[in-house]
């Protein structure tokens, strides 16, 4: 961990999928900074899909993937926790960590109560918390009217969405992560699935209300590539737009976005995939009077993620003003 001598702030990052991951991966090695992940509750296929609806609890999926990236023995344990079992008629396709917090929610009682004594036994940096301590289901209004349920539905019907919605729509959000946020000198908000990951938690009333009166900086971190399915053909406006249908007043403050340039071969093999670079076009955000800040911010192995250190420095800056140059 990253010691260093300035003063303590908070900050809650609100996702979910391999984005929130990979923030999370960067600023956790900040001794300075006190984390909170607030992570979607929406998923409902493969093993998280049917732990939901054989033990009627929250999906394990996403929570799994940040406890893995915010535990202090990371190597080993994303070894461990990731580990999908390829044999058994029961076994088979399931996560051994999804399977561990299976088990600890049904030995406290409890899913919020199960998280956090795995965030315990796992050495956690951060306080994980998912954003209610029920399952909710997803719906899509699509542009032409039709109406597709379940989170893992969404992206095959391959169509505009318009709306998202949550049931039960009075589902409440957990007393802890309102706290959070109004405690919170920055949220980041973002990367991750748009309609999947991100607006989902923004639905939950009591997050949106907390947001509205937070006096923290709200900043929305763009994706770097779109998702089949989603967000075909969306630029940085575009994600912004479609979150601004979902809340009730003017969210962010900041936007951080890439403006790197993504090697041709690169964007001709995600092209084959349905996917392509989310671009950003200059001042298209100044109607909104959100900072935009840009830098070239992915880094490739065999795909293309995010550059969790110079997210990092970013962030940092933004909070303190100063440590970060492009």
């Amino acid at each position: 961990m990253t010691k260093d001598n300035r003063e303590h702030k908070k900050a809650v990052v609100i996702g979910g999928g391999t984005g929130l991951s990979t923030i999370l991966r960067g600023l956790k090695v900040v001794s300075s900074l006190d984390l909170t992940a607030i992570v979607t509750v929406g998923d409902d296929g493969g093993s998280s899909g049917i732990l939901r609806e054989e033990l009627k609890m929250p999906p394990p999926g996403d929570i799994r993937n940040v406890l893995v990236a915010l535990a202090e023995k990371e190597p080993l344990l994303q070894s461990l926790f990731q580990h999908r079992f390829q044999h058994g008629d029961q076994l088979s396709g399931h996560s051994l960590g999804n399977l561990l917090i299976a088990g600890m929610k049904e030995i406290t009682g409890d899913f919020v109560t199960a998280v956090k004594a795995l965030s315990r036994v796992l050495a956690v940096r951060g306080t994980v918390l998912p954003a209610a301590n029920q399952s909710i289901k997803l719906t899509a209004h699509m542009d032409d009217g039709s109406i597709v349920s379940g989170e893992s539905n969404i992206p095959k019907a391959n169509k505009r969405i318009e709306r998202l919605k949550l049931e039960p729509p009075d589902i409440e959000a957990l007393p802890e992560a309102l706290q959070a946020i109004e405690e919170a000198d920055i949220v980041l908000i973002g990367p991750g699935s748009l309609y999947t990951s991100i607006i989902p938690n923004l639905l939950v009333p009591g997050i949106q209300t907390a947001l509205k009166e937070t006096s923290a900086d709200i900043i929305y971190i763009a994706n770097v590539m779109t998702q089949p399915g989603e967000t075909d053909n969306y630029d940085v406006k575009d994600h912004i737009d479609a979150i601004y249908r979902h809340v009730s007043f003017p969210l962010f403050q900041k936007a951080i976005v890439n403006t790197g340039l993504i090697p041709p071969e690169v964007v001709e093999r995600y092209k084959l995939e349905g996917a392509s670079p989310v671009t950003y076009q200059p001042n298209s955000l100044a109607d909104k009077h959100i900072e935009v800040i840009e830098d070239t911010l992915y880094q490739m192995n065999n795909y293309v993620r995010h550059d969790a250190q110079r997210l990092k420095e970013i962030v940092l800056h933004c909070l303190y003003g100063h440590g970060y140059r492009k």
